[in-house]
This record gives C-alpha cells, sequence and structure tokens, in this order.
C-alpha cells in the first residue's frame, strides 16, 4: 500500500513538473513575442525562444534532458547568457543602478537569469523522479515571472520611463 502511495506522489511530481514547463515555455514564448518592437529584437527573440524550446521538449518528453541534443543546446545556451549577464550586470554596477526593472539593461538582465536558472533547474531531471526541492523551487520560479509582469501591467506608473517598444508589444 505504501509504494502505491509513493507511486501515485511520483507521478503527480511529473505532472506538476511538466506543467511548470509548459508554463514556462509559455512564458519564455510571450518574452520573445514581445520583443518585436526592440531595436535588437532578433538577438532577444532567439534568447528567449531557445529555452521556450527547450522547455516544452520537457513537457513532451521528460527524459529529453538526457539527450546530447537537449544537454548540448542547453549548456551553450547558459554558457553564452551567462557571460551576457556578467556584461549587462558589470554595465549596471558601473553606472550606479538600483533601480534594475526601470533600465532596460536591467530587465535584459533580469529576463537572462530567470532563463539560465530555469534551465540549470532542468538538468538531469529526466534521470529519476523529480525531488521536492526541486518541484517547490520550480513551482515558485513559474509562479513569479507571472505575477510580476502582471504586476508591471497593472501599475502604469511602474512603467512610465519605460521606451515605448517597451511598453506597445502588450
Amino acid at each position: 500500500m505504501g509504494q502505491m502511495t509513493n507511486e501515485n506522489s511520483v507521478g503527480f511530481s511529473q505532472i506538476i513538473w511538466r506543467v511548470c514547463n509548459l508554463f514556462m515555455s509559455v512564458f519564455f514564448s510571450l518574452a520573445s513575442y514581445v520583443q518585436i518592437n526592440d531595436p535588437d529584437s532578433v538577438l532577444w527573440m532567439v534568447a528567449y525562444a531557445i529555452p521556450a524550446g527547450l522547455c516544452f521538449l520537457i513537457c513532451c518528453q521528460q527524459e529529453i534532458t538526457e539527450t546530447l541534443f537537449w544537454r548540448r543546446t542547453a549548456d551553450l545556451y547558459v554558457l553564452v547568457s551567462t557571460a551576457f549577464v556578467f556584461i549587462l550586470g558589470w554595465n549596471l554596477y558601473k553606472v550606479g543602478i538600483t533601480d534594475i526593472f526601470q533600465q532596460e539593461e536591467g530587465r535584459e538582465c533580469s529576463g537572462l537569469l530567470l532563463t539560465v536558472f530555469w534551465l540549470l533547474l532542468c538538468r538531469h531531471s529526466g534521470r529519476s523522479a523529480v525531488g521536492s526541492f526541486r518541484l517547490c523551487t520550480a513551482v515558485g520560479v513559474t509562479v513569479f515571472p507571472f505575477i510580476t509582469w502582471i504586476y508591471y501591467y497593472m501599475n502604469t506608473e511602474m512603467r512610465k520611463d519605460w521606451p515605448e517598444h517597451c511598453t506597445t508589444a502588450l
């Protein structure tokens, strides 16, 4: 009887993990879409489309994280994005920016940090059952960008100093 309950919880956690990846795929897809008005839109659309695709693959088949294609794509993405995060972060630090969400570079840096963190969280999730710590982290991380986006969307005062291309996509 105890093993049946354990199998049910493993199945439930796998469903939650896949749903989290579906939501993150949707979020990264939306993030890619809103870049359409950005002056360097192609770069940022690709920067969000790659993790959106990788998350969607996990949603379809969790074991995909163990394939060479998924791992190499995710590793290369994390490497390049981490370099960009350091460059953007250093520029923000040099200028003395503290309110990073009011600066385009701060939003870009935060978005890349989110994608890197998520892909690192996804690594090797196809090997075995997703643990409770990873699952709780995933749920929290999944909810955070949606709540933040809704908050900024509803609070127009927060967006008043943003450039037009940041406020007209949605």
